[in-house]
């Protein structure tokens, strides 16, 4: 493919690079740019396909990837942006690929549109972020002729109206604009109109203007209805737009659009609807589909049933072709073509306003855009996927196949051996094409079905290795390019292959994938493609690089790892040899891994994170710095390390001129060295000098940069694939050294010969092998043979399970033998595991899901802890006043308190700051009324004090909130608030009244829960007695005692009780130590608390008490006479006698017992009977506390009215300030625009008036001509003279060249574009009409001559006349357009004026009529309906009128209450003195009582010993003193410890000292061994017997080596004999039974 203009890489050292052919398909934005010509962007260059002969050709854009992009097929030009910093729009030629200019405007980022009109060299582009600027170019002289921006406008399309070049459509996601380009002379202006869409449901809903209501309904409490704008705060232009949510209707979202001929636009949307709008009025109409024949609907619903059917069986998504979705129309003669994605061409036959379709093609595939080539004889259908149909419309055949290319991104590219001929390239949706390496001709293409990750060729064959996402590489035979085949599949793991490598002998494929994953598989075809094992790395894999020992029939692969830990990278090389093939099972164990011994690893450490590396064969390796745009060099030897011993340093960095990641790629013969990074430029080095020797800037940062690249085996190409920009590009040499092709060509030849040997062979195995199936059928095929297979293996599983069954049982047993046998004899449980590594990765799983189950709890109770924080400081720190409630006992009553912040200090500073104002106001009115009343003596000042006090007492407060505790004193008059300070000020004093009533009733609340709390601990104390009554009386009852409840005590919340614990307490084996010491010691206090010799001596002798009590007579017994045990006929007198008195004491000592148990009984009854009257008169205290926090509540709710009230009309005030200032800022505006359009319309005026003159002077030119003509010829005959004179008048017809009348072509040219155009064409017209078979008889040939000159002259003035004429009438319409507006601003100037007035008035009529808040009793107003009554007719009177009336009545009342009050008192009387009469017999029935009580008080146990202790002082200081000898005895034992432990310390600062002596005298040895080793390398490095010795070297190197391997031998052997002697003792006698 050849490369336009444009394609030239930089060269440096005589050497160079060019495109050779770049191929792909990034978007779906294609044009024609001639009638076999189509053009479109890819990457960073734009390709040109000859659609007859396939050729393509490129131009490439300079500054990186193309952005924006549109073809001209009428002028043969091409226009595209760049993408970068301030971005210029390129126009280019063709077929000469010529630039013609550079378009450079205001846009800063990036042009998303770009149109070209259909007539006239007009260009339209639209920039991005941030301008969004729509703008119009005269291409050809690079002039920018008008602009105007839409801030946050997204452009989806944009086009030229073909009839009229003067109209713009533009296209967002729900909107449609419709630009007019006004033109006045040689000004140009962009006007916009746009357009009103349905709705999604089809529906047109009218425009309602919401800066301007057309409605007004003034409310007298809420006042005037303003806007939303204002309500929402907004001026400026954001009052004019705005839009509130609920108003927001969602539109249809246009898809597709074309222009008609009749300067219509159809247009597409995602709801299904087609819509038509008219481009001169801007309304739009949605198309219906015309309902067809009964019975041409049923066979399109049958059609329609079996096409979704088809599409299920698929596995698409059923299409809907009653209501399509377009994506792409195009309009034509005939009618109207559309797509979408069901990937049908559907034809619309539309007449009026219903429209009837017709399937024309069917191609499968969602289709995105339509395109009529310029003769409107094919038109291409390119699809999502990248392909290109051409369909015929008057052939109305099927649609063909034109490009076949894939729109995802190209993954990977790599030469086909020999390397000279094809190449093959693959795409992440794993479709892998065929091309052809001399022009980039597309061959063929197969697809995967499924994602790709890697691709590689083999060099020993004609075979191409492809990875995919789900581990498996698929192997294709391409030794047909025109038909590649899929021959065989190999499943490595569930783990995605990232890259594939070839050695260059094409012996082995090494596959990469993650986790440090690497899989070798034999590359012969002969072999199946056979898996040779795997390898597991440590670290992640960043890059491989394979190089190949053709002498040693060998393969060395570096492997580039990434260090975790540190900012580091490492090396790690291994080595494959041949044997490894041949005889596998060697080098594998068993799980298919190979032996470490076997691979010959060798690990290097670098200095720097490197991205990517290769290696060179003389130990030499480049690397590409990841943190800094360098490329290091290493020499793997033993010199160039750092202090470290394991870490290399670079020998030499180069600075790039990349940036981002970088990767490297070595040419076969390792004579270049490619560079590339994200910002797509390849670089070329010489790996002996690390010189540039070319680089290309192929690819772009905006398209991701270079993905991959490679070199041809002879050297000579170059494959580059893109990132993300679609792109494939094939570069050559265009210059280089002869010497460096000759050196990669011999390398080439060789390395043909070489290979040569087995690729004939290779190649027939390849196609011998059996074409891969992937369908489902294959699967269903395979099914028998697999049942096959299970049945004739079905006793080896069988024998299998149960052998496995028999171990499991056998294991199970001599675990249990283990339990038994004594603990010396007994093996660990881990000792009967039979895979301790797969039990140790099992519990290593266990444990990382624990510890990430404990992580996720620990969150989440750290998400719970903030949360509780949170809500404890708002609702509980910070609360000064706690929320709590207190309840009543035996009613279900509950009050709760207010809680309250504390107020803020600038709170509180503001309230200070508002009495001050108040107390200020208050005294200047009170000093005015001083001053006015100075001639009043002082009898009539205290009566105007009086006065005025009286009157203050009457001012309407609107509430009660005095009375609860609020100083309504500070408060303004309602009346008087007028102003908006004096509102601000009246809602913060307002609030500190209702900050007061609260505190009030808080203080009245805490002092009824304190008296709540002696209530308790009263009734606590009383069952006490209660309990000692029942204990006494021996009744088991139970005792009711009130306690406070959580709400009554809010604090139990934040703090948790061990009782309310469900789970028990883990705790530590010290905790659990520590406890079980506490608890030994409390036993032991308790025990020698309760052993006390006086208190058993006291118990045993005197049953625990001093002197009988009458509380111990229930206790008492009297033991009966010894003779009882005799029969009564044995008795003597005496003891019958004895007996008689036993039973009279018993007999008394019963009645005072039940005497006693009586007296309890009725005790208990009092203290019962207080509890309840005491609770219940605190019940009675909680209810008026109720009662009053009720009535605070209605008072806090009638000041909240007042500040409810008070910040609505602050509300209306700011709204209506704010509209004011909305509709000031809109008439600034206007005016502005008023001014700018009387420039406009002055600017019009000039430009007529200049026009006016031209076209009077050749109006008369005209008309001399004409009279000239007349004098000229009048000399002449009269009839030739009449001949003469119908020939002079007659016109050639209107000229039409263009014009085909069988073309399908609806934009034909129907009148010529300028002046200049008309004359030529008219003068082409004319030289028909001048020759002389026209001229008249008898006319000479010189008057002829004359004749046909004047005519000409007189045609060219009417054409003059006729153009100037045209252009007058286009400035008159212009002028006449901005007069209109004109008036329109005047109109609306005036409108805004009266709004204006309006607004003023009904602010004062609002801060005039204030609302006033009344206090009525109830029952004063009495109401028929639950609405609120209206007020406007009732008026406000004096309070004094009704109060004088109240007094008369108040008083005849009195006198009938005196006279009732006098009667009541006499009753009264009489029951007090009763009543006093009861009072005093309870009292001395209380006294008697109180005697009683005070005979029996009892005495404690320290009276007593005070009692009866003579010397009680001395029994004290005794006891003192005992305790005192015990606490020295202590002391002494305590010094005694503290000095052995003082000792132990002394020794061990001794062995400290002697330990540092010890290692001083060994740091003193180690410098002198350090500065002997030190001579000794000066004097061997003086001595230089680096040569000598190097035999030596290599000796003494292959003995540690030799070494080295019979060490690792012995070990394998120690572990396998230590393995045999486990197993042995394992057989021993104990167990031999068993098995």
């Amino acid at each position: 493919m050849a490369a336009g203009p444009g394609a030239q890489g930089a060269a440096a050292e005589g050497a160079a690079l060019e495109v050779s052919w770049v191929q792909g398909f990034s978007n779906k934005n294609l044009a024609f740019v001639n009638n076999h010509t189509i053009c479109y962007p890819c990457g960073n260059y734009i390709l040109f396909l000859d659609i007859k002969t396939k050729k393509t050709r490129a131009v490439q854009c300079q500054t990186g990837q193309v952005g924006a992009f549109a073809a001209n097929a009428n002028s043969q030009v091409v226009a595209f942006s760049d993408r970068q910093l301030n971005p210029l729009i390129h126009i280019y030629t063709f077929p000469e690929l010529r630039k013609l200019t550079a378009l450079k405007g205001d846009a800063q980022l990036d042009y998303t549109l770009l149109a070209f009109s259909f007539k006239g060299p007009y260009l339209a582009s639209y920039s991005s972020i941030p301008e969004f600027v729509l703008s119009v170019w005269n291409w050809q002289e690079n002039i920018l002729l008008c602009s105007e921006s839409q801030p946050g406008l997204t452009g989806t399309s944009l086009s030229f109206n073909p009839m009229n070049w003067q109209q713009l459509c533009f296209v967002a996601e729900s909107s449609v604009t419709i630009w007019c380009i006004e033109r006045s002379k040689d000004e140009h202006l962009l006007t916009r109109h746009p357009v009103e869409l349905p709705d999604e449901h089809g529906a047109m809903s009218p425009h309602e203007d919401l800066f301007f209501p057309s409605s007004r309904n003034d409310d007298p409490y809420y006042g005037p209805d303003l806007p939303v704008s204002a309500i929402a705060g907004l001026e400026g232009d954001e009052a004019e737009t705005f839009v509130p949510r609920n108003c927001i209707k969602t539109s249809v979202h246009p898809t597709a659009h074309c222009w008609t001929a009749a300067s219509e636009i159809y247009m597409g949307c995602k709801e299904g609807y087609v819509l038509a709008i008219d481009a001169e009025q801007y309304s739009v109409s949605v198309l219906q589909q015309k309902a067809p024949p009964e019975f041409m609907q049923k066979i399109a619903d049958v059609v329609s049933y079996i096409r979704s059917e088809v599409q299920r069986k698929k596995g698409l998504k059923p299409s809907n072709l009653q209501k399509p979705v377009l994506l792409a129309m195009a309009f034509c003669n005939e009618g109207l073509y559309a797509a979408g994605h069901e990937g049908i061409l559907i034809f619309y036959h539309i007449k009026d306003l219903q429209y009837e379709i017709k399937i024309c093609a069917d191609i499968s595939q969602p289709i995105s855009s339509l395109i009529f080539s310029p003769d409107y004889t094919s038109l291409l259908l390119v699809t999502d996927q990248g392909t290109v149909y051409s369909y015929r419309p008057a052939h109305s055949g099927e649609a063909v196949k034109l490009l076949d290319t894939s729109s995802s991104c190209f993954l990977a590219a790599d030469f086909l051996t020999p390397g000279n001929n094809y190449c093959v390239s693959v795409t992440i949706s794993g479709e892998v094409q065929v091309w052809s390496l001399e022009d980039g001709t597309f061959l063929s293409k197969i697809n995967l079905g499924t994602e790709a990750t890697s691709m590689a060729c083999c060099p020993s064959s004609k075979s191409v290795a492809v990875g995919t996402q789900r581990g498996h590489i698929c192997f294709l035979d391409v030794t047909k390019a025109e038909a590649p085949r899929v021959v065989h599949r190999t499943f490595l793991s569930k783990l995605p292959v990232l890259s594939l490598h070839y050695d260059q002998s094409g012996q082995i494929l090494i596959a990469r994938a993650t986790e440090g994953h690497i899989f070798i598989l034999d590359a012969h075809p002969s072999k199946l493609f056979q898996v040779l094992g795997y390898i597991v790395l440590a670290d992640e894999v960043l890059h491989l690089s394979v190089i190949s020992d053709l002498k040693n029939d060998s393969v060395e692969v570096m492997v580039l790892l990434k260090v975790a830990e540190v900012h580091q990278t490492r090396l790690e090389i291994f080595r494959l040899s041949s044997a490894m093939i041949t005889d596998n099972d060697k080098y594998v164990n068993e799980q298919g891994m190979f032996n470490a011994s076997a691979l010959e690893k060798k690990q290097y450490d670098l200095d720097c994170p490197l991205s990517s590396a290769v290696r060179l064969k003389d130990n030499i390796v480049y690397g590409y710095c990841s943190c800094a745009p360098f490329i290091c060099k290493y020499h793997l030897s033993e010199k160039n390390k750092w202090e470290d011993p394991s870490v290399f340093s670079s020998e030499k960095k180069i600075p790039s001129k990349q940036f981002g990641s970088g990767l490297l790629c070595l040419s076969p013969n390792s004579q270049w060295l490619a560079a590339a990074a994200k910002d797509g430029v390849l670089f070329i080095y010489n790996t002996s000098t690390l010189d540039v020797l070319a680089q290309k800037h192929c690819h772009s940062y905006q398209g991701g940069g270079i993905r991959s690249m490679v070199f041809s085996l002879d050297g000579n190409f170059i494959l580059v694939n893109g990132e993300n920009d679609c792109a494939l590009v094939c570069l050559k040499w265009k210059e280089i050294k002869k010497t460096e092709v000759e050196e990669a060509a011999l390398y080439w030849q060789s390395l043909r010969d070489i290979l040569n040997k087995s690729t004939s062979d290779e190649n027939s195995a390849l196609k011998s092998m059996a074409e891969w199936n992937f369908d489902p059928e294959s699967t269903s095929k395979s099914l028998p043979v697999m049942r096959e297979e299970t049945l004739r293996f079905a006793n080896q599983k069988e024998e299998l399970q149960m052998g496995i069954r028999k171990l499991r049982e056998t294991v199970q047993k001599m675990m249990h033998e283990n339990e038994q046998v004594p603990d010396i004899e007994k093996l660990e449980h881990w000792e009967f595991n039979l895979d301790l590594e797969e039990q140790e990765q099992v519990q290593a799983e266990a444990e990382e899901d624990v510890a990430r189950a404990r992580r996720e709890m620990e969150m989440e109770i750290l998400s719970y802890c903030y949360l509780q924080d949170l809500i404890k400081y708002e609702c509980w720190d910070d609360m000064c006043v706690k929320g709590r409630a207190v309840k009543c006992f035996h009613m279900d009553c509950e009050v709760r308190n207010f809680p309250l912040k504390e107020r803020s200090q600038e709170e509180l500073e503001t309230l200070k700051k508002v009495l001050q104002l108040k107390q200020t106001a208050y005294l200047q009115a009170q000093k005015k009324n001083l001053d006015s009343e100075t001639a009043l003596s002082e009898e009539e000042g205290e009566k105007a004090a009086g006065e005025v006090a009286d009157g203050a007492s009457r001012c309407l407060n609107g509430s009660l909130s005095s009375q609860y505790g609020g100083d309504t004193s500070i408060l303004y008059h309602q009346c008087d608030l007028h102003t908006k300070e004096q509102k601000l000020n009246q809602t913060i004093l307002l609030k500190d009244v209702i900050y007061k009533v609260k505190t009030a009733f808080n203080e009245e609340f805490d002092t009824v829960v304190k008296q709540k709390e002696q209530e308790i601990a009263r009734v606590k104390e009383r069952n006490l007695k209660i309990q000692e009554i029942l204990e006494k009386l021996d009744l088991q009852v139970e005792v009711w005692e009130p306690v406070l409840t959580d709400d009554e005590v809010p604090e139990r919340a934040l703090t948790v009780q061990d009782s309310e614990i469900k789970a028990e307490k883990y705790m530590t084996q010290e905790e659990t130590e520590q406890a079980e010491m506490l608890a030994k010691l409390e036993m032991e206090r308790r025990l020698a608390a309760t052993d006390d010799e006086r208190l058993r001596a006291l118990d045993d002798m005197m049953g625990g008490v001093l002197e009988l009590r009458r509380e111990d007579i229930l206790k008492m017994d009297i033991p009966p006479p010894d003779f009882v045990s005799r029969p009564e006929d044995l008795w003597t007198e005496e003891e019958k006698k004895v007996f008689e008195e036993y039973e009279k004491k018993v007999t008394e000592l019963n009645e005072e017992k039940e005497d006693y148990r009586q007296f309890l009984r009725n005790e208990w009854n009092k203290i019962e009977a207080s509890i309840k009257e005491t609770t219940q008169n605190f019940d009675e205290i909680v209810c008026k506390l109720s009662e009053k926090k009720l009535k605070s509540q209605m008072v806090i709710y009638q000041e909240e009215l007042k500040i409810v009230n008070l910040i609505y009309s602050l509300l209306l005030d700011e709204e209506l300030d704010t509209r004011e200032a909305g509709l000031h800022k809109f008439l600034m505006k206007k005016k502005k625009e008023k001014v700018k359009g009387a420039r406009k319309i002055l600017s019009a005026k000039y430009a007529v008036e200049a026009c006016t003159g031209p076209y009077k002077e050749a109006l008369h030119e005209e008309k001399s001509l004409e009279h000239g003509f007349m004098k000229h010829f009048a000399h002449t005959p009269g009839n030739l003279f009449e001949e003469l004179l119908q020939l002079y008048k007659h016109r050639p017809e209107t000229p039409n060249t263009e014009t085909l009348l069988d073309t399908a072509n609806p934009y034909v040219r129907r009148s010529p574009e300028d002046y200049q155009d008309a004359v030529s064409l008219l003068m082409k017209a004319m030289d028909e009409l001048d020759s002389p078979e026209h001229m008249p008889s008898g006319l000479d040939q010189s008057a002829w001559e004359h004749f046909c000159l004047a005519r000409r002259n007189k045609i060219e003035s009417e054409e003059l006349v006729k153009w100037k004429a045209v252009a007058l009438a286009e400035m008159q319409a212009c002028l006449q357009r901005r007069t209109e507006e004109n008036d329109k601003m005047k109109s609306e100037l005036e409108n805004t004026f009266q709004e204006l007035t309006w607004l003023k008035e009904e602010k004062m009529k609002l801060q005039q009529n204030l609302i006033v808040q009344f206090l009525l009793k109830q029952g004063q107003v009495e109401l028929e309906s639950t609405q609120i009554p209206e007020y406007s007719d009732a008026i406000l009177i004096d309070r004094s009128v009704v109060e004088e009336l109240n007094c008369a009545l108040a008083a005849q009342g009195e006198k009938k209450i005196t006279a009732m009050v006098e009667f009541k008192d006499f009753s009264k009387g009489i029951i007090q003195l009763e009543w006093e009469h009861k009072k005093m017999k309870m009292q001395i029935q209380d006294l008697k009582e109180k005697a009683r009580d005070i005979v029996i008080l009892p005495i404690s146990k320290d009276c007593q010993l005070f009692l009866t202790v003579h010397n009680y002082e001395t029994h004290i200081a005794q006891h003192l003193a005992g305790m005192e000898q015990s606490l020295g005895i202590m002391d002494k034992l305590h010094k005694k410890n503290v000095k052995n432990y003082q000792k132990k310390v002394r020794e061990l600062k001794k062995c400290i000292r002697l330990k540092e002596q010890a290692n001083y005298e060994l740091s003193l040895q180690l410098k002198e061994m350090l500065v002997s080793v030190s001579e000794r390398m000066h004097i061997f490095q003086a001595a230089d017997t680096r040569d000598i010795s190097e035999e030596i070297t290599r000796q003494r190197y292959r003995e540690i080596v030799k070494q080295k391997y019979l060490r690792n031998l012995i070990r394998e052997q120690e572990k396998q004999l230590a393995i045999l002697q486990s197993e042995i003792e394992s057989w021993n006698p104990r167990t031999l039974h068993i098995i």
